[in-house]
């Protein structure tokens, strides 16, 4: 089976993950991953399924645009690009870096930027902006993989001047701590 990359988006309501999913089952495609949220007002999910031979993506797209019109949602279907053999991921460790602060241009870039620059993968992020100048109604949780074999006093060193920078609070754990601390 061909593997495809599906990207619905629009205006939230209900049915949507349920009308994508049938759609596929009727065209005999199997979901293999899914990520949806909503941000604000907006429906966001990416599928990847697994689509039949005889299956092309434009039929599916051209499904999934039909199905979805009601809705009013934007869809993208693409082939996932596969080079044969799974990459080796390279050694890392999962860590949790959180901002709280005033809402301003430039946060996610400034933070993003030293996560970027000492090789870090961001795996995950949830920013919410809720409060203006309100600085317990504006986080930010970045969940990034980084390499082993960092300095990772000197990341910390460059995220907390960042941070103070942007006008941040700033924290950075180990996923393992983080997730630990917030079970209780």
């Amino acid at each position: 089976m061909t593997k495809v990359v599906i990207s619905v988006l629009g205006t939230d309501r209900p049915g949507i993950v349920a009308t994508v999913s049938r759609i596929l089952l009727e065209n005999g495609c199997n979901i293999e991953d899914v990520s949806q949220t909503i941000l604000q007002t907006e429906f966001t999910g990416i599928f990847i399924a697994s689509i039949p031979e005889q299956l092309q993506s434009e039929d599916l797209l051209d499904g999934l645009q039909r199905g979805l019109e009601p809705f009013g949602l934007h869809v993208l279907v693409k082939p996932l690009e596969t080079t044969g053999k799974p990459p080796v991921p390279s050694a890392s460790e999962p860590f949790v870096v959180t901002t709280v602060g005033p809402d301003r241009l430039g946060l996610v870039a400034g933070i993003t930027e030293v996560i970027a620059r000492f090789g870090g993968n961001i795996t995950n992020l949830r920013a919410a902006f809720r409060g203006g100048d309100d600085p317990k109604r504006n986080t930010m949780i970045y969940e990034v993989d980084t390499p082993v074999d960092i300095d990772h006093k000197a990341f910390r060193q460059a995220l907390r001047e960042r941070a103070e920078a942007l006008g941040l609070d700033l924290s950075l754990q180990h996923r393992d701590i983080f997730e630990a601390i917030h079970r209780v």
